[in-house]
């Protein structure tokens, strides 16, 4: 039987090189925090196939690209046009590393902290102590402990109970490789106050062409009676590997509103854990996705009922063409103490071709015994009856098509309550169908 290849074995020996340059300007717990996810990592590797959470993504062609860790030796002149066009306040990374002369931090209100995470240890070395050991890797998230292994920035955001923020906070992340495939990984903290309300927009986007890993984690803590409006473009290179988690800690009577929409990168992965800390809970995960060539995107999610009386929904929308390959993975746990858990899933998929393929996987683990719990799946394609209704008005079938298909994720869309960041994600689905017609003449 052959040996199985440690592809642990490359970022192993980056990492040796970074920890000399880190062992100067970092403090000690963070530096022993860096090598206990190492540990981790090496011991597992990039996960495979055989990893039940990752049967259906295969990261064989991330392994063999052999990424060199982004350094921060430049800035760029002006943001992509890709970006979500929404006002707001504003902190802007390049391949992981912050950009203050695109960022937009002036005039925050007090109570109001939003910095790269290097100036917040840097400012208070013991701020992130707690809640980084807190949040230390287990062997069944490889990827997560890379990024603790390799981060060298990253956002911290702080809301201080009560704060109504009017304007969002939009977060750009930024690939760019000119030469060799390069690997960022950011890490970023959320805290989101007693009382606090807050919509927060991402931008994770790139330059087609350019070949280059971005591995990030979020780590958002909201506390009681808090909201929060999270929201997330995917729109990196068309040769970008994208992979997101984002742990979510919910406490009494909060609200969370959150929505993904992945168009970009050769393969992606969002996957959102969340655990449902308290009783009147809200907590909505919803998400689309659209996909052609051979793009593979996969949306895991995991949502612990830990405690009675709340609510989650997951409703997730998307359109797949030519060998495009979609994955859904949804999970919802519900543990004895967390009766009347009201907690649902909904995973739509078109296929817009007979060599697309969606691999679904929705999942339901209850031990308790007073909830309302369902799930369910479609796979299919578009109508004939609905596309000859409106040619009989006129429209040309490619028109009708698109008609249908903006209509069908509208419908999760229009979940997002804010409504300037409802209409700029409203375009970016447009302009993918319009792409789409632009390759089809």
């Amino acid at each position: 039987m052959a040996k199985k290849k440690n592809t642990s074995e490359p970022f192993v020996e980056q990492f040796a090189e970074l920890a000399l340059a880190r062992k100067d300007h970092e403090p000690a717990w963070l530096l022993a925090l860096r090598q206990d996810a190492l540990d981790v990592f090496q011991a597992t590797g990039l996960p495979d196939r055989k990893t039940e959470a990752w049967k259906y993504t295969n990261l064989n062609k991330l392994s063999k690209a052999g990424f060199a860790p982004a350094q921060p030796l430049r800035e760029i002149d002006s943001l992509p046009i890709s970006i979500l066009p929404v006002e707001g306040y504003r902190i802007v990374f390049l391949n992981g590393y912050f950009q203050p002369a695109l960022s937009l931090l002036q005039s925050l209100p007090e109570g109001v902290i939003i910095e790269s995470l290097g100036a917040a240890i840097t400012r208070e070395p013991d701020l992130l102590e707690s809640q980084m050991s807190h949040r230390s890797p287990s062997r069944d998230m490889p990827l997560s402990a890379l990024n603790s292994a390799f981060s060298e920035d990253g956002l911290y955001l702080r809301i201080a109970p009560g704060i109504k923020l009017e304007q969002p906070i939009h977060i750009v992340s930024i690939g760019q490789a000119d030469e060799e495939p390069i690997a960022f990984h950011m890490r970023s903290y959320f805290e989101i106050g007693a009382g606090a309300s807050v919509d927060i927009l991402e931008s994770h986007v790139g330059r087609d062409g350019d070949t280059y890993f971005s591995n990030s984690v979020s780590e958002i803590s909201i506390e009681k009676d808090a909201r929060l409006g999270h929201y997330r473009l995917q729109d990196e290179s068309n040769r970008a590997f994208n992979i997101g988690l984002a742990n979510l800690d919910l406490a009494q009577g909060t609200f969370y509103n959150g929505f993904g929409l992945q168009v970009g990168s050769t393969l992606a992965r969002n996957e959102i854990r969340a655990r449902i800390g308290g009783e009147g809970i809200e907590c909505c995960i919803n998400g689309a996705y659209l996909a052609s060539g051979t793009q593979h995107i996969d949306n895991t999610t995991f949502v612990d009922h830990a405690e009675a009386g709340s609510t989650s929904r997951q409703t997730f929308k998307g359109v797949l063409d030519d060998q495009a390959k979609g994955v859904f993975q949804g999970k919802v746990l519900v543990e004895p103490n967390a009766q009347k858990t009201d907690g649902h899933q909904l995973s739509r998929t078109l296929l817009l071709s007979r060599s697309a393929e969606m691999d679904c996987k929705p999942e339901l683990e209850i031990y308790a015994d007073d909830v309302k719990c369902s799930h369910g799946a479609t796979v299919g394609e578009l109508e004939e009856e609905a596309i000859f209704y409106l040619r009989t008005r006129g429209i040309d079938p490619v028109d009708a098509r698109d008609m249908l298909i903006e209509a069908f994720i509208a419908d999760v869309t229009a979940e997002i309550s804010h409504q300037t960041i409802r209409e700029a994600f409203d375009r970016v689905v447009h302009q993918w169908l319009i792409d789409g017609q632009e390759v089809l003449t």
